[in-house]
């Protein structure tokens, strides 16, 4: 039962950035800046409204308004930027708000329970990182498998194309003069070729 609303309260807190996604156009300065602006604002409101509860209410709002603001800086930067590290950091972001959350929920409980509940928070924090860190690395491998498919794409096509102008050439081989001029320099036109 803790469990589930543990893991309840961690997605809720992940999730509670209504602020975020697609502000800024990648390389876009100011709408990053204007992101960011905002995320301060909204911080700033989100903590007058905290203000108004007491004890440990009032500690998980701030917690929360903390990691949504965090999580919305993140995710300006990583709009601003499109890296796998940028959204790298988003995730880690998110796991931090929501373990930040969790934690201050726990100290509703005492004794044993209290000792689970962070022990579960830590652990899905931890899980949550180490997802991030595996899809950031697995982007990395995408893209650099991808620039390698790139190159190779561009070694194949200049072989491809020296084959062809072999070919071409041998043909021409098969005329004499004016004729084979023409061939020849019709070939290097063709597959670029400038010797």
């Amino acid at each position: 039962m803790k469990t589930a609303r543990l893991m309840t309260v961690l997605l809720a807190a992940a999730g509670l950035t209504g602020v975020g996604g697609a502000w800024a156009q990648t390389g876009d300065k100011d709408a990053r800046d204007a992101a960011m602006r905002r995320a301060e604002a909204q911080y700033k409101s989100a903590k007058a409204t905290c203000d108004a509860l007491s004890g440990n209410a009032k500690d998980i709002c701030i917690e929360e308004a903390k990691g949504n603001e965090r999580v919305a800086k993140a995710e300006a930067e990583a709009a601003y930027e499109n890296t796998p590290r940028t959204r790298e950091k988003v995730r880690v972001a998110r796991a931090e708000a929501a373990y930040e959350v969790a934690k201050e929920k726990c100290d509703d409980l005492s004794g044993n329970p209290k000792d689970i509940c962070v022990k579960e928070a830590k652990a899905a924090h931890v899980k949550a990182l180490a997802d991030a860190r595996v899809d950031r690395v697995a982007a990395d491998e995408r893209r650099a498998g991808s620039d390698k498919t790139m190159a190779t794409r561009r070694e194949a096509a200049e072989d491809k194309r020296d084959a062809d102008y072999s070919v071409a050439i041998e043909k021409c081989d098969a005329l004499a003069g004016a004729a084979k001029d023409n061939c020849v320099r019709d070939a290097k036109a063709r597959y670029g070729k400038s010797s």
